[in-house]
């Protein structure tokens, strides 16, 4: 428009071409330039496109350099945050990461909804810079990171086929960051220890496991049970008088009034024993029989710091060295051991020293999460940003559309001691405060 370019196809050209057209008619054209143009679109469809172009890019800014929605999709962090949670992502909190991945569509992450096409281009890619933040990723924080295992296009795919995915579009996971660079980190019968002491956690952490549930054979049929809970009945017997329940997923407090309910005979936690090697646990090569409940010790990366690389250690870091930073660096890492050596790109390789500081995290819905015992370190440059406010929450199961949303998460905030307080009512008396003042006050200028 500054260069007297006004028609509907001028403005067709300018978004199919993603606003190469301007560049197009500045450097290619002797259009003359209008210094004290009307800023004021001239037709409808333009004070539409203006209006909406307006709102993306200024949506896209906050999304990505201030703060982001984001949803609980599964139940691996209950009953700290639940499925049907709706979060506030501060990106300011670690410093908001400059995206990385240049050409996408925006608003979305890494498919379109409703098509289930890739919603960004593999090329060109930008390298990882993250701007300043104001703190560091502590142990305990609730955390939102790229998964740094992903290989699937989108969230939930269960197909068979492998993707290769830019860090800033694999699939956004929240877990609680329980290790930190430079710590030691073990599992031992389903107890976390840091640095050879017991893992504190906050106030408001509610870790869980599996139970074993014996009923006294007085008619215990907790069915109200299974509408709450992740609860399997291994051999269907619900409406029976005695059996066995497996509830997969209970709290510590939880469990303390099933011990109590009079038909209740015994309550057992399930913890996988000392020496059981578990299928697919980290770092899934080597002689390590260690499982969910008994894993390590291991040591979690820092940047700057060196460690010895042999046949043994190899399998904790391989893909550090040759995917976190090499692939995704740029570089090219080949590993490779002959005999008692192992070789980076031919040359032998006896201390390796870390580019970037990685995490460990954990579910607090120990026996239903697929987090680091699973798929190793979270590198630094993975890391998206801090949940700290719930600003709604959906109970699919409800009944109706009022008894669906939990009233007492609203407005709550993710982090902090004590029991969560909702603050939904004060928003609510400040939106009706303003709207009055706007109203007096137009009343008093007329």
């Amino acid at each position: 428009r500054s260069f007297g370019r006004n028609s509907k196809m001028d403005t067709f050209l300018v978004l199919i071409t993603f606003g190469l057209y301007i560049f197009y008619v500045n450097y290619a054209t002797n259009d003359p330039y209008i210094e004290n143009r009307s800023l004021k679109p001239r037709t409808n469809l333009g004070e539409w496109v203006s209006s909406i172009l307006f709102a993306v890019v200024a949506a896209t800014i906050v999304h990505t350099y201030f703060i982001q929605p984001y949803t609980i999709p599964t139940s691996s962090m209950e009953k700290t945050l639940l499925v049907g949670d709706f979060l506030f992502v501060s990106k300011i909190n670690y410093g908001a990461r400059v995206p990385m991945t240049t050409v996408a569509f925006p608003m979305v992450h890494d498919t379109i909804p409703g098509v289930g096409v890739q919603s960004y281009l593999d090329w060109p890619q930008l390298p990882y810079f993250r701007l300043p933040g104001f703190e560091e990723v502590e142990r305990n924080d609730i955390v939102v990171f790229n998964w740094p295992a992903d290989t699937v296009p989108y969230f939930f795919y269960t197909g068979p086929e492998y993707y290769y995915k830019p860090i800033d579009k694999k699939s956004n996971y929240v877990k609680r960051a329980v290790g930190v660079a430079g710590d030691s980190l073990e599992i031992n019968n389903g107890q976390i220890y840091i640095n050879n002491e017991p893992l504190e956690l906050p106030g408001r952490a509610k870790p869980q496991t599996s139970y074993k549930i014996i009923g006294n054979g007085q008619g215990f049929r907790p069915k109200y049970l299974y509408e709450r809970y992740d609860i399997t009945d291994p051999v269907g017997m619900i409406n029976q008088p005695k059996r066995e329940f497996l509830f997969t997923a209970i709290s510590e407090d939880e469990i303390e009034q099933f011990k109590n309910h009079p038909n209740v005979a015994s309550a057992t936690k399930i913890i996988d024993t000392t020496g059981k090697a578990e299928n697919g646990i980290f770092p899934k090569y080597g002689d390590f029989a260690w499982n969910r409940d008994n894993f390590g010790p291991i040591y979690i990366p820092e940047e700057g710091a060196s460690v010895e690389i042999t046949p043994a250690s190899l399998p904790f870091y391989r893909q550090i060295i040759e995917v976190y930073e090499g692939k995704e660096m740029n570089i090219e890492n080949e590993l490779s051991v002959k005999g008692s050596q192992v070789y980076l790109n031919g040359k032998p390789l006896n201390n390796y020293t870390f580019k970037q500081n990685y995490y460990w995290m954990m579910g607090d819905n120990r026996h239903r999460s697929a987090d680091s015992r699973y798929w190793g370190y979270v590198p630094e440059n993975h890391i998206v940003g801090k949940p700290v406010f719930i600003w709604m929450s959906w109970d699919s199961r409800g009944d109706g559309f009022f008894n669906s949303i939990r009233w007492e998460r609203l407005f709550t905030t993710v982090h902090g001691e004590g029991k969560p307080i909702s603050y939904f009512y004060y928003f609510l008396i400040a939106v009706v405060l303003w709207i009055a003042y706007s109203y007096f006050r137009k009343r008093t200028k007329k």
